[in-house]
């Protein structure tokens, strides 16, 4: 088991309820390939560094997550198909 963490950066337009909903799917995610989320780290709206797709803010969230090493590509397969999620990166943390 090593532990991740994925970063999302969520589209700055989403309503509360609709964010809580994306935040728990993904989770739901994490979870269904065996793995155990360790934490929840939420930034909120910040300003982008670049531009993506004409919009310059963005909702931050940090997950830190444990799981077996084949987890992370089946996660993001998944994550990439949601519309609601400008960027995303998982990267695996040193012990």
């Amino acid at each position: 088991m090593h532990k991740y963490e994925l970063t999302l950066i969520f589209n700055p337009n989403l309503e509360e309820e609709a964010l809580k909903a994306e935040s728990q799917q993904i989770h739901d995610i994490i979870t269904r390939f065996g793995g155990t989320i360790d934490k929840v780290d939420d930034w909120g709206k910040r300003r982008l560094a670049y531009e993506i797709e004409k919009i310059n803010e963005g909702i931050y969230n940090f997950v830190t997550f444990t799981s077996e090493p084949e987890a992370p590509a089946e996660i993001e397969s998944r994550i990439r198909i949601r519309e609601n999620i400008m960027r995303f990166l998982i990267v695996r943390r040193e012990a």
